[in-house]
């Protein structure tokens, strides 16, 4: 008998395709479902649904990182919003290290939900690399958005100033949906629509569901004007006659382009005759009136000289991010029985509070935003990268023009998918399947012959 010690076999390394893979596509999804129930926490404004937005931004980025470590990849996808993203971080992190601002606290707290907003966006864009992934995208938004506009529609049909008919909201407001403002719900549904309004454009789309998301959007559509919003209505009407102009513009589509506007048109129309009436049309022509709800439009102005004014007096770095509610009473130039807690004007708040250098970030940040968009809309609607492209763009073009009469951008729902949008617009072309580009290119032949067949 052999005194030898039995030597044990190493275990078998386990094979690389059993490993636990999270891909691009569940990154994206938890991505995707962070932003949608964002909203329905009352836009994420209260500190518990903060706190939640900042810590699963924390946890994707982790994730995404915890990915690349496992599978040893290096495949980093570039978005030229990343620079001035990182900058305003640089900046908004020195006025709070340096004391510049005048409420450390409230600057600190703002550069850690900034933080968050630039982690979603950063693995939005990295997540969201392929063209199959747009009709997921696209076909989650019109979903959710159909049915949160249906909800808001319904409570404003059969409302008790409660949230969800349940909760009373401390402050007041002009609830909506499952917001306390009507303005902040309006600019969800402003970069929200436009993701049906693309699929009813795209060559791809099948007539019967072509109808089906053009009725979509119209409730969708429809709601902004139903919630009361002016400035989401007049935000929402500049969308539609950039859409309408790029439609136009393509050099496909025949007759089908205008019918389908046409058909869209009619549709909202006929939806806002029936739910609106006279109440919409006296909602439209109160601008001036509307004194004792409601900030109106002379007061927005009195607040917008006022903050001139406080830009005078810190012109380069700004008060601090987040401190205008706490700096502004004195400098405000009206009585007035409300709180001013934001500028009405995102714009104006921006340049209060970051100075000329924020300031020159934004403008820079946007001017690469629209660069970048522009150059990828070369026959957008046959390609999923420029429906993509289209309808992230249309929903920043609406909070963009939005903001200069309301603060969406202060609220932390609407601010995270607004940032996400504009790096998705930014981003690279998608990736096509080579089937893909095959089926796509004999679609295209087909339809030429049809309609040199029709003339």
């Amino acid at each position: 008998m052999s005194s030898a010690l039995a030597v044990q076999p190493e275990p078998a390394p386990v094979p690389k395709a059993s490993r636990p893979k999270l891909s691009n596509s569940a990154l994206l999804a938890g991505t995707g479902a962070l932003l949608l129930l964002a909203p329905l926490a009352f836009g994420a404004v209260e500190p518990w649904s903060i706190f939640a937005l900042e810590a699963c931004a924390v946890l994707l980025l982790c994730a995404w990182g915890y990915r690349q470590w496992l599978e040893h990849q290096d495949d980093l996808s570039n978005n030229a919003l990343y620079l001035p993203m990182a900058l305003f971080l640089v900046l908004t992190f020195t006025q709070w290290a340096t004391g510049i601002t005048a409420y450390r606290h409230i600057t600190y707290a703002d550069l850690l939900l900034y933080a968050a907003y630039g982690m979603l966006a950063f693995v939005a864009t990295q997540a969201l690399r392929r063209a199959s992934q747009f009709n997921w995208v696209a076909n989650t938004v019109t979903v959710y958005g159909g049915i949160v506009a249906s909800f808001a529609i319904v409570q404003g049909v059969a409302p008790n100033g409660k949230l969800y008919w349940l909760w009373t909201s401390a402050q007041g407001g002009a609830i909506y949906g499952p917001y306390v403002n009507h303005n902040h719900y309006a600019g969800l549904m402003e970069m929200l629509t436009p993701f049906p309004l693309v699929l009813a454009a795209a060559r791809s789309t099948e007539p019967n569901r072509r109808i089906l998301v053009t009725a979509i959007a119209a409730l969708m559509g429809g709601s902004i004007f139903l919630s009361g919003s002016r400035g989401g209505m007049l935000a929402f009407c500049a969308e539609l006659v950039i859409f309408a102009v790029l439609l136009l513009r393509s050099q496909q589509g025949g007759w089908k382009k205008p019918l389908m506007l046409g058909v869209f048109m009619a549709l909202l129309i006929a939806f806002l005759v029936w739910f609106g009436g006279s109440e919409l049309t006296h909602r439209l022509a109160s601008i001036h009136s509307e004194t004792r709800t409601e900030i109106n439009g002379g007061t927005r102005v009195a607040i917008d000289r006022d903050c001139l004014r406080m830009l005078v007096k810190r012109p380069f770095l700004g008060w601090g991010l987040g401190t205008f509610p706490i700096v502004y009473p004195q400098f405000r130039s009206f009585y007035t029985t409300f709180f001013v807690n934001q500028a009405h004007n995102d714009y104006l708040q921006l340049l209060v509070e970051t100075g000329a250098a924020g300031f020159a970030i934004a403008v820079w940040f946007l001017a690469l935003l629209f660069r970048q968009a522009i150059a990828k809309l070369k026959d957008w609607n046959q390609t999923s990268t420029g429906l993509l492209t289209v309808a992230a763009l249309l929903g920043c073009i609406g909070i963009l023009v939005h903001s200069f009469l309301d603060f969406n951008l202060q609220i932390p729902a609407n601010a995270a998918l607004f940032y996400v949008l504009c790096a998705v617009a930014a981003s690279k072309p998608l990736h096509e399947s080579h089937r893909r580009r095959v089926l796509r290119r004999r679609s295209r032949i087909v339809e030429i012959n049809s309609e040199a067949a029709q003339s």
